[in-house]
């Protein structure tokens, strides 16, 4: 958890400054745009590597209490039926994402990159989230304030983030908000679709925990 919220932090101060810097959402450019996804698919990598180790060690510390411990291809089996969205996500970033990012645009739309690596600022309260329920606090004030600062936080920087873009993108070409979408490329529109879809799932999840919270 230690590890996903600093490359969270990392990630969103990295968004934020190349958003920052890029006034013209399509030409500009910044160093870090670059940069940065070659250092995030390691990180990628490793997370799937170590949810899955955390769900094996779980499988085993139970099996002791009723059964022998499950084995790797069990394990890995039962973690990809729990996890599979989230591992399908992070291959998405590693084999589509980097590849777009870092060959692809050719320079092109760092602003919006620096967009896209800010919806990481939600990530540091999931993960304290699941801390505090693994210690039992999931009562105190501290978890309830978190879930407010997650549900906002994942609100903003990956729901709202999309119309965002295309507002932004809309007010560079001169475009009204609602024009936007006929103007782009069809893949473009589907590219949007395709990464705005896990996180609505994942968004009723957090709003269904913090209905049962409240």
């Amino acid at each position: 958890r230690l590890v996903s919220s600093v490359q969270a932090v990392m990630a969103s101060t990295a968004g934020y400054i190349i958003s920052s810097s890029c006034h013209h959402v399509i030409d500009d450019q910044h160093w870090l745009a670059g940069a940065y996804p070659q250092f995030a698919v390691p990180y990628f990598i490793y997370d799937v590597y170590a949810m899955f180790l955390c769900h094996w060690h779980r499988g085993r510390v139970k099996g002791h209490e009723v059964a022998p411990p499950p084995s790797l291809r069990v394990a890995a089996g039962t973690y990809l039926r729990k996890d599979l969205l989230m591992v399908l996500h992070h291959a998405a970033m590693v084999l589509v994402c980097f590849p777009v990012a870092t060959l692809w645009r050719q320079g092109k739309g760092d602003f919006f990159l620096g967009c896209l690596l800010m919806a990481e600022l939600s990530t540091p309260f999931v993960c304290l989230g699941k801390v505090l329920i693994l210690y039992k606090r999931q009562h105190t004030a501290l978890h309830k304030l978190n879930g407010v600062a997650l549900l906002v936080t994942f609100l903003l920087c990956r729901i709202l983030l999309f119309p965002y873009l295309y507002w932004a993108y809309g007010r560079q070409q001169g475009l009204p908000l609602l024009r936007v979408p006929g103007a782009l490329p069809p893949a473009y529109n589907a590219a949007a679709a395709a990464l705005l879809a896990p996180q609505l799932y994942w968004f009723a999840l957090i709003c269904r925990g913090a209905w049962r919270l409240f």
